[in-house]
């Protein structure tokens, strides 16, 4: 009876619009009250989900991207871009999709990688005559690859809530990661041929260099990060608080467009980003542990055995049911939610939890740009200063490129898993 009055309450909040993070701490706190448990016992599964050194790496991670969005990087990335594509037809799409894969290997985030990359170049489209639609939507789509390719929070989340390996998680998203912006890329080229888009003026030796150059201190970031993880020299946590360092010194060193004074605001505002993400999961996973002593987990198992499902047909369940979660949550939400159920499910069908995951961000990409909750989508429609149907009439193509793209994943494992078991060995 209070599972199913608990499951009710949670829908029915989130209906009405309550934040999530309400929902799931009020939630936590309404079940231990019932069950007679004291509060103090619920302070005490807090302090013990935050006695996490991974947990740490979050808010590092967080005000990294903060500086980075703000401090110029994003311009330098699309300067060099530019400088290798720009004589493409069609280059400034191109030129995007390359910028958001750079920018995602810096920032972790899929809507500071679209703000960022969208705040230089859709004026630039705009100017150069590119249909609203078609910017927006390519930005959308190249914006996603800031939760696949590493460093990725939703990664990050993810392994603490599976207990899995997080380099290992970071290297399952590098192949998935460069497989879709090229097949984003070739969509760009397909349309600027048979929509006759421009081409850019060529540059000189000279401007060419220039561009490369400036960039380098943006592409410091991504070889420290990863770098100082897969050379053993650094953990995580560590990784993160050194990427925020760099993150600073090179905004504020390299491309002056911060200043000392605009250091606290930036890093109040990251404070208070990493809080409601904090909340959330500290909320989410007392949630789930009390929805797997209440027996949901095993009753989902039970269920999966009576059904007699083998591993692709759960697959393809979990991916219809991640999609249409991922209409109406937010991507934190739906990972936090969803994954701590079907954990046993995955160890006892034999489904490799790097590959599941791997699978759950893509889906969580295409989350991100389907209505009505898509974040990629309002944070390009306040950008553009457009329709937010046009926003979505420029991101269906690439949505549909997405969707083949996850069915690959979901039905070749080894896309995701090669390199990790390159790198630390097969399991």
């Amino acid at each position: 009876m209070l599972l199913t009055t608990a499951l009710v309450l949670f829908f029915a909040l989130l209906l009405i619009g309550v934040p999530i993070y309400l929902v799931l701490s009020g939630l936590a706190v309404m079940v231990w009250l019932v069950e007679g448990d004291p509060l103090v016992a619920l302070g005490q599964q807090y302090a013990n989900h935050l006695n996490s050194y991974t947990l740490v790496a979050i808010p590092l991670f967080v005000i990294a991207a903060t500086f980075m969005q703000r401090g110029g990087v994003a311009r330098a990335l699309i300067d060099m871009a530019s400088a290798w594509v720009g004589r493409t037809r069609g280059a400034l799409g191109i030129v995007c999709i390359l910028a958001t894969a750079l920018f995602a290997a810096i920032s972790g985030s899929s809507v500071a990688t679209a703000l960022a990359i969208g705040a230089v170049l859709i004026p630039a489209m705009k100017e150069r005559g590119y249909p609203i639609s078609f910017a927006t939507g390519t930005i959308g789509a190249g914006g996603t690859l800031g939760i696949l390719i590493p460093p990725s929070l939703a990664m990050l989340i993810y392994g603490i809530i599976v207990d899995e390996s997080v380099p290992r998680l970071f290297l399952a998203g590098v192949i998935p990661g460069l497989m879709q912006a090229a097949l984003l890329m070739t969509y760009v080229r397909y349309y600027a041929v048979r929509h006759d888009l421009p081409v850019e003026d060529p540059i000189d030796r000279g401007q060419f260099l220039r561009a490369n150059l400036n960039a380098l201190p943006a592409l410091l970031v991504p070889i420290i990060i990863l770098g100082g993880i897969y050379s053993g020299l650094v953990t995580i946590s560590e990784a993160a608080g050194l990427s925020a360092v760099v993150a600073l010194v090179v905004s504020l060193l390299f491309y002056r467009e911060i200043r000392l004074r605009d250091v606290l605001p930036i890093l109040a505002d990251g404070v208070r980003q990493t809080g409601v993400i904090i909340f959330i999961v500290l909320a989410a996973l007392t949630f789930a542990h009390w929805l797997t002593g209440a027996g949901v987990t095993r009753a989902l198992v039970g269920f999966i055995d009576r059904m007699d499902l083998n591993a692709w047909q759960f697959l393809i369940a979990a991916n219809l049911i991640m999609f249409v979660l991922g209409m109406f949550l937010e991507v934190i939400s739906v990972i936090l939610i969803f994954v701590p159920l079907i954990v046993p499910v995955l160890l006892q069908l034999g489904i490799d939890p790097i590959h599941f995951g791997v699978i759950l961000v893509v889906n969580m990409e295409i989350a991100l740009l389907t209505p009505p909750v898509g974040l990629n989508l309002f944070v390009l429609k306040s950008v553009a200063d457009t329709g937010i149907d046009k926003v979505i009439r420029g991101v269906a193509p690439y949505i549909g490129l997405m969707l083949v793209l996850l069915v690959f994943l979901t039905f070749v494992p080894a896309a995701s898993t090669w390199l990790p078991d390159l790198v630390f060995g097969a399991r």
